[in-house]
């Protein structure tokens, strides 16, 4: 797709799938790096006794050319504008999915947090999507509809910036966000981040989306990384140079035009 369809998806929907934006071979390197680290076998499935393993994040190697692919740095500068995010050299958490019966128990509908006040024991978001300018689903294996894909709601980010509005620059507990997000987002359709090793959902932060239960054969490896501003998001520029990101934002709290 080109870079107008791409805009408009984005902005309409909440994300952008793209398309082998990492080659598939750099994708099966990470796998192999991170087998022996979820204490499973990939040929033994007797041993895959949890519904999910999380592994901590990676760096270097395949994981930062996955990360640094041509095609996903053009698309974090079209979607979070020139200059204004951070370049990243590794991947976030991984949670490794299993083929298991049991509910892996995280499976609510929520977005993600990205910042912590003092004292606060869970991640906070704010109106302002505080340090995260994009939210990223990097698949490393082939995904289908049993291989329990992440659930998104379709447009759903123009819907979380008014619950957000009364809880300004301070934010919400993530633990009490997820209700109102999903009740705010509850007639929206739904989608599943299904795909080829290699494929990238890039979404934006306040996309409301949840984990779902693998009710397929192979086991799903995945990592949600953010990618951070370097300076805060704003939703008043006064030269009006939003980034789709922030313009998103703003149609969501029903702001238009320049800012008085």
């Amino acid at each position: 797709m080109d870079d107008d369809q791409l805009l408009r998806r984005f902005t309409e929907d909440g994300f952008v799938r793209i398309e082998g934006a990492f080659p598939a071979a750099t994708a099966q390197a990470c796998v192999d790096i991170m087998w022996p680290d979820t204490g499973c076998r990939p040929d033994d499935p007797a041993t895959w006794t949890r519904p999910v393993v999380r592994l901590p994040g990676y760096g270097g190697g395949p994981f930062e050319e996955a990360v640094t692919a041509p095609a996903l740095l053009a698309a974090y500068d079209l979607l979070a504008g020139p200059g204004r995010w951070a370049p990243r050299t590794g991947l976030g958490t991984f949670p490794v999915r299993f083929p298991h019966p049991d509910d892996p128990g995280d499976g609510g509908w929520h977005v993600e947090g990205s910042y912590t006040p003092e004292g606060a024991e869970h991640y906070w978001t704010n109106v302002f999507s505080r340090d995260r300018a994009l939210l990223m689903l990097f698949l490393f294996t082939d995904t289908g509809e049993d291989d329990a894909p992440t659930r998104v709601r379709i447009g759903s980010h123009l819907d979380v910036p008014e619950v957000l509005r009364p809880a300004g620059e301070q934010g919400m507990d993530g633990f009490v966000l997820g209700p109102l997000v999903d009740a705010a987002s509850a007639h929206r359709p739904q989608t599943c981040a299904t795909g080829r090793a290699g494929d990238v959902y890039l979404c934006h932060p306040f996309l409301v989306h949840a984990a779902q239960p693998h009710r397929g054969t192979r086991v799903r490896f995945m990592a949600q990384p953010g990618l951070e501003p370097t300076e805060p998001l704003r939703i008043d520029r006064p030269d009006g140079a939003y980034s789709p990101v922030e313009a998103a934002i703003r149609r969501g709290l029903g702001l238009t035009g320049r800012p008085e």
